[in-house]
């Protein structure tokens, strides 16, 4: 007679292997990296009214193809829409170049595809540096964050939507 350890054995045994049979178990493959992935970094955590912080994204193209388009938004995080005393604008954006930075057009919150210069070879990033100034009559003790979609097209007649990536959060501190 088997003890009822045994029969739990046996059970997990025949579940792992049904699993992996009809493909429901986890791959090696899901550990790949994503065809193009998005970061974003800020020039600094805290603020205060007046002050400005760099918002930099950078897209890192991961396929062995071009990446050759990109569509992007950029939008408040609920939280940050729900402070309307908090006041802010993006008033800048700039393309880090082999040359330099260049500016970059299209700083509103559903245009910054063109700003990552595309195509992207293969392994190569892209970093574009938003510059969010913070109004001198803005509310305080409150935090400015943003969240963003973005779709990309790569030479091998591929797409991949990635998001939500969110930013890190700016914390506006009173003087």
């Amino acid at each position: 007679m088997r003890s009822p350890s045994m029969r739990r054995f046996g059970l997990a045994t025949v579940l792992a292997f049904a699993l992996a049979v009809f493909g429901l178990a986890p791959s090696a493959s899901a550990a790949d990296p994503s065809p193009a992935d998005l970061k974003f970094t800020t020039s600094a955590a805290t603020t205060t009214p007046g002050g400005t912080v760099n918002l930099t994204m950078t897209l890192t193209n991961n396929k062995t193809y071009d990446l050759w388009f990109v569509y992007q938004t950029l939008n408040p995080t609920w939280l940050t829409t729900q402070r309307p005393d908090l006041k802010y604008a993006i008033t800048g954006c700039s393309l880090a170049t082999a040359d330099g930075s260049t500016p970059c057009s299209g700083t509103g919150p559903s245009d910054l595809g063109s700003n990552y210069n595309a195509p992207i070879a293969p392994g190569q990033s892209r970093t574009v540096t938003l510059t969010l100034q913070i109004a001198a009559d803005s509310g305080c003790n409150g935090n400015i964050g943003f969240y963003s979609y973005f779709y990309a097209e790569f030479s091998d007649s591929t797409s991949h939507s990635g998001g939500p990536v969110y930013t890190p959060e700016t914390r506006v501190l009173c003087a």
